[in-house]
């Protein structure tokens, strides 16, 4: 969670004392993003695919991967970051820079009013049920509803569940034109190559059926193959399929409907 230069805020993160996370050790500590380089911290380029790349923290926040989308109309940086260096922001700008910034849901906002300064104060689009969750304010921060296309084959949409606003974004021409759903944990790949949902994943509270069943619904209109999640972890192939029989088989479970196996 980022907030705005100068004094450490009095009191607790609030996005930390919220029952989907947690403070470890029980002690809440800030840190600066300049303590972060000098400390040694790096952020690491993967190649998913082309005109997708990993950028990951593993040992800033809780280590999320923010994915960098190339399009013809500019990049999308999906998910942020909690750490920003001067190699990274070099890195953007041999790629082209930023010509937008979006987090799945508040726990990914990073250091994304630090992006947004570094390139000419790029638009951070805000999903419009989670825009009380923002605790550093600028005029770069856009408020958005369903449906937006924020870059041209490029489509984000509100699915909820895991935060009202958790937002996915569709990828047209994304696993060679069949459609990659950047999902960021809205919608999570798990061992057996199925998917799961969640309300907190550290403190595993659960969503209820009618929630699951409506976030599969809104995703059933939406055309891809591929799946990528705020970690990097991917259903390669058959997403829409898997995302829809999860959802099934996850809401089944939680109504009761299985109780005389348990």
């Amino acid at each position: 969670m980022e907030f705005p230069p100068g004094r450490p805020p009095e009191g607790l993160c609030p996005i930390c004392t919220d029952e989907r996370q947690y403070i470890p050790g029980g002690t809440q500590r800030w840190v600066r993003t300049e303590d972060l380089v000098a400390a040694g911290h790096e952020l690491t380029l993967t190649e998913l695919e082309p005109g997708l790349t990993a950028i990951s923290s593993p040992e800033i926040g809780i280590g999320q991967s923010a994915l960098l989308v190339e399009t013809t109309g500019g990049n999308l940086l999906f998910d942020i970051p909690g750490l920003i260096t001067d190699q990274i922001v070099a890195w953007l700008q041999s790629r082209g820079g930023l010509a937008g910034i979006v987090a799945s849901h508040p726990h990914m906002y990073g250091v994304q009013q630090q992006y947004s300064q570094a390139f000419d104060d790029t638009p951070i689009y805000v999903a419009h049920l989670d825009a009380h969750w923002v605790q550093y304010s600028s005029a770069a921060i856009k408020i958005w509803r369903d449906p937006f296309e924020v870059l041209p084959g490029l489509t984000l949409k509100q699915v909820g569940g895991h935060f009202p606003g958790s937002t996915v974004a569709c990828w047209e021409v994304g696993a060679d034109g069949r459609g990659v759903l950047l999902a960021g944990d809205a919608i999570f790949p798990v061992a057996d190559g199925n998917v799961t949902f969640l309300r907190s994943y550290p403190n595993r509270i659960p969503l209820s059926a009618t929630v699951v069943r409506r976030m599969a619904k809104k995703l059933e209109e939406v055309e891809f193959d591929r799946l990528y999640n705020n970690f990097a972890s991917c259903v390669r192939s058959d997403a829409q399929r898997i995302v829809q029989f999860s959802a099934d088989r996850y809401s089944r479970w939680v109504s009761g409907e299985f109780d005389h196996l348990t």
